[in-house]
């Protein structure tokens, strides 16, 4: 289904067996310029089976469009879902949403989203987060060589980078991160969740152990990976 206007505006929906179902909307990574929709087809299985309906979102990536663009893209498609959810067996009451490495990071910055006054949907739109393998403060981010692709003035810095916005979170979330990643993705991943538990939000830290930050993903696309039970959790579906 369509979402905008342009190719990349689309969404891939996995309906549930019965109606009033909630909703998964996943955000997949790549970086921030990997177009991936297709290839996390297999994460909707384990939610599916659960009882939700599961949806994919594709959206433009760098060099076609900047990081402002990618959350505004994102954005409009999860105010899509909730406009449109029950024409396939969903509940626009139950939306949550989840990301993996640098979809992790647009699903955590729009954890802090304002969405009634940019999207006009109600601002507990989003009823869970999980953010798996982001980054979640874009300085360093910035003083890597991602910076020879991903430009951003200082003001984008401080408004994309969630870390630093989290009084405007509104529902509980899982941080996650694989035993086997990198110091920095798991420091973010620690400091994020610590932001948060600091701020009074609910949230929950989660340590996969024995995976490296790709096979992250295997750990939400089996019935019994422990990203996909935290989420069916969330959902209150378990």
């Amino acid at each position: 289904m369509a979402y905008g206007s342009t190719a990349e505006e689309t969404l891939d929906i996995f309906p549930a067996a019965t109606s009033g179902a909630p909703v998964m909307v996943f955000v997949h990574g790549g970086a921030w310029r990997r177009r991936m929709k297709e290839e996390i087809h297999f994460l909707a299985t384990p939610f599916v089976e659960a009882g939700a309906m599961f949806v994919a979102v594709g959206f433009a990536v760098i060099p076609t469009v900047r990081l402002p663009g990618m959350v505004e893209q994102v954005g409009r498609a999860v105010a899509w879902v909730a406009r449109h959810a029950a024409n396939f067996g969903g509940d626009p009451d139950r939306i949550h949403l989840a990301g993996h490495s640098s979809g992790a990071h647009l699903t955590a910055v729009l954890l802090t989203e304002d969405w009634s006054r940019r999207f006009d949907v109600p601002n507990d739109v989003i009823k869970s987060g999980l953010c798996a393998s982001g980054m979640y403060d874009l300085g360093p981010v910035l003083l890597s060589a991602r910076s020879s692709y991903v430009m951003l003035s200082a003001e984008e810095i401080e408004a994309l980078s969630p870390e630093r916005h989290v009084e405007r979170v509104r529902c509980p979330v899982v941080v996650a991160y694989g035993e086997g990643e990198s110091p920095e993705f798991q420091r973010q991943a620690r400091d994020f969740a610590a932001a948060l538990k600091a701020a009074g939000r609910p949230v929950e830290l989660l340590r996969a152990d024995g995976v490296n930050h790709f096979e992250m993903l295997d750990l939400l696309g089996t019935n019994d990976g422990v990203l996909a039970r935290a989420a069916i959790d969330q959902m209150g579906l378990a």
